[in-house]
């Protein structure tokens, strides 16, 4: 099983702090509520007891509803890859690091950024496969070369096919919603085994401040009736869409992500649903978007925080930057937040690999380079063991003053698993690293993509389940196979 680690070294939130916005949270939606503007929702709101105000569209939800629905959700799930050893169990405070989405661009291999297409779902989607400490693949891309109503299933179905990983994705209809989980059971063999192991899931997203849209409540609903695990963020903004302060944006978090919670218990008890955080700050000077923000990291880990209080999995943001290359600036700040969040135990941390330019592209060169802080983040995790082996007392005393340690046992046996150990840092001396070219690290991860795309694309996919799959959905596009 896929796995990062442990988190919960990191909390921002003492225990006051932390019931304060959850009750914020909850008198929010007992005494505002929030504006459902789809009236299958509104009805199941009003059915459970909801103070519904039907000319405005706003529902204001008791206490007890959002209790029961905490209670009802299921505090562990499962996300399966198609392969041994990808599947993720989100709970409590375990790590699983992924991609995020979705960009409209890439930074291609050329250094070009250009418009995203379906055959970067797919690339991209293989080089993750490649990448050791990138644990799901979540649909990065909009793929630009198709037709809106083709989007979803042909998005979903890129992923699917270019690598065994768990896939995750954003949605835009609910006739993409119904062909991409037809599409998931024909390659898991069933509606049945689908359920039991969801190697798909979908994110539906609130509108900040307090508001549930229509087709995005439809999908919600939709998803849910099929009990496929669906993952419910809000994307609060601290000066813009929420309140300055970051305690305010979180109290927004926690009534927006726990009303969607209470929408999917009252619609389908026991669905899997995912709590989900995608929030951050504003930028003063423009009040424009920031990604690559330490404040998102802050706000995020307390979010992982106050989804361990209610016992519920987590979806968290970290590892982006506003840096437009894979500079200084992009590694400092995507390893900040990736480090604060992992550490905090955000069970599902996405956007771990990739994005850059406000999230607005995706770059392959980086994803290569997040694998690599990945990694040095899952060994910060795994953090540091001191029982009597590892306190080495015997091979201390055995080397005595002014020995050392290079020939000991001791040092070959724990060398490599003491130690993590770099697939990309240069830790050669200058005279070696000028000898071998004087490549930076933008350098080295380009010329590491390169050899990974450079392979022949591996068939993920069985030709007769692809055969099937073209029958059931006409308007799938399989990829070429040499």
């Amino acid at each position: 099983m896929a796995l990062a680690g442990y988190g919960g070294q990191y909390k921002p939130l003492t225990p006051t702090a932390l019931e304060s916005i959850y009750d914020g949270g909850l008198r929010l939606l007992e005494e505002v509520g929030i504006q459902v503007n789809n009236q299958r929702a509104i009805a199941i709101f009003s059915e459970a007891g909801a103070n519904v105000d039907w000319q405005g569209r706003v529902v204001r939800i008791p206490r007890r509803l959002v209790e029961g629905a905490i209670n009802s959700a299921p505090s562990s799930v499962t996300l399966c890859g198609r392969q041994a050893g990808h599947d993720l169990t989100l709970e409590k405070n375990r790590v699983h690091l992924g991609t995020g989405g979705t960009a409209v661009n890439v930074l291609d291999l050329e250094g070009k950024r250009r418009p995203s297409s379906l055959d970067d779902v797919r690339r991209l989607g293989r080089l993750v496969d490649a990448m050791e400490n990138v644990h799901f693949y979540m649909l990065p891309v909009y793929p630009h070369d198709l037709a809106a109503e083709d989007v979803d299933v042909n998005r979903f179905y890129a992923g699917l096919s270019s690598t065994t990983k768990h896939i995750t994705g954003g949605v835009y209809s609910v006739k993409g919603v119904r062909e991409t989980i037809r599409a998931a059971e024909i390659l898991s063999g069933g509606a049945e085994t689908l359920r039991k192991k969801p190697i798909i899931s979908f994110v539906v997203l609130a509108i900040t401040p307090l508001k549930i849209d229509d087709l995005y409540g439809e999908m919600l609903l939709e998803i849910a009736s099929n009990r496929i695990p669906v993952i419910v963020p809000t994307e609060p903004q601290c000066g813009s869409t929420a309140p300055m302060t970051l305690a305010g944006n979180l109290v927004l978090y926690c009534a927006e992500t726990l009303a969607q919670v209470t929408l999917v218990q009252l619609c389908s008890p026991g669905s899997p649903v995912i709590c989900g955080y995608v929030g951050t700050v504003t930028d003063p000077r423009t009040m424009g978007y920031l990604a690559g923000a330490a404040e998102m990291g802050l706000l995020n880990a307390a979010a992982a925080q106050l989804a361990q209080f209610w016992g519920l999995p987590f979806y968290g943001t970290a590892g982006m930057s506003d840096a437009k290359i894979p500079d200084a600036q992009c590694g400092y700040e995507s390893a900040l937040t990736t480090l604060l969040v992992a550490m905090a135990g955000a069970n599902y941390l996405h956007d771990s690999a990739g994005l850059l330019d406000f999230a607005l592209t995706m770059s392959y060169e980086k994803v290569v380079i997040d694998n690599e802080v990945n990694g040095m983040v899952t060994r910060v995790l795994s953090g540091i063991n001191a029982d009597a082996e590892h306190l080495a007392l015997d091979v201390i005393r055995e080397v005595g003053p002014g020995g050392n340690f290079l020939a000991q046992v001791h040092t070959v046996k724990h060398l490599r698993k003491e130690l993590y150990m770099p697939r990309l840092s240069d830790r050669r001396s200058y005279e070696e690293w000028i000898e071998s070219g004087s490549k930076d690290t933008r350098t080295r991860a380009n010329e590491k993509a390169r050899a990974i795309l450079g392979e022949p694309a591996k068939r993920v996919v069985p030709e007769n389940i692809e055969e099937e799959l073209a029958r059931a959905l006409p308007n799938l596009r399989l990829p070429r196979h040499e």
